[in-house]
């Protein structure tokens, strides 16, 4: 059995919710929110439904969870251990690195159809659209937006409104991969070179909008 993040064996009722998570998870994005039903979930768990619906009190409880779930890990993943640039000297690859972590975390193929799914099920679910854009881009530029402020006071930067600049920085960096995958799909996610010159470029340009002395 796996351990926790604390080290510790799960119980055997946690083991069973991670267990029913990852079937409900690879259901959902394979056959969409009106095209799964528990049956498949509880099967592909090695549970029974009822033991399902002990964990999730319905379809949308279950769906609501994998979606926030998603969405908080991918976000740890790019801000958590995240320092400010100490000096001006590397800046620049404070940035790009930033911006390739980004990148190579958003696109992805399981992210990227979690993507499209909420978007279709915007009707039915519009909190659920809330939660992808909360804990997703808007957590990452509020992050950015923090992260100038100090660059800007440390002096590196030259910056009046910090959240437009994060907003500036977002989409210099993943309007184009992220648009470009989401409508042509997983087969349009771009290789690792590309992202990396993606981050390089993008930082190229917000620095000369931004930078010391703009």
């Amino acid at each position: 059995m796996d351990e926790d993040v604390t080290g510790e064996k799960p119980s055997r009722s946690e083991a069973k919710r991670r267990a029913i998570l990852n079937a409900a998870t690879e259901v959902f994005l394979k056959s969409g929110y009106l095209g799964t039903n528990m049956d498949e979930i509880a099967a592909l768990s090695g549970v029974s439904k009822q033991t399902v619906y002990k964990h999730f009190s319905s379809k949308e409880a279950l769906f609501v969870e994998i979606v926030s779930s998603m969405t908080n890990t991918a976000g740890d993943l790019v801000h958590n251990d995240i320092a400010a640039a100490e000096t001006e000297a590397v800046l620049a690859d404070f940035l790009i690195d930033y911006a390739y972590r980004q990148l190579s975390v958003v696109l992805t193929p399981r992210l990227m159809q979690l993507r499209r799914l909420v978007i279709g099920e915007v009707p039915r679910f519009p909190d659920l659209a809330r939660v992808l854009y909360e804990r997703g881009p808007l957590r990452a530029m509020r992050s950015l937006a923090a992260t100038f402020e100090i660059l800007a006071q440390r002096g590196f930067l030259t910056i009046g409104e910090p959240m437009l600049a994060a907003q500036h920085f977002n989409w210099l960096v993943m309007s184009e991969p992220l648009n470009r995958t989401m409508l042509m799909g997983d087969d349009a996610i771009p290789a690792d070179d590309e992202l990396r010159r993606t981050a390089r470029d993008g930082v190229r340009v917000f620095l000369a909008a931004y930078g010391k002395g703009k």
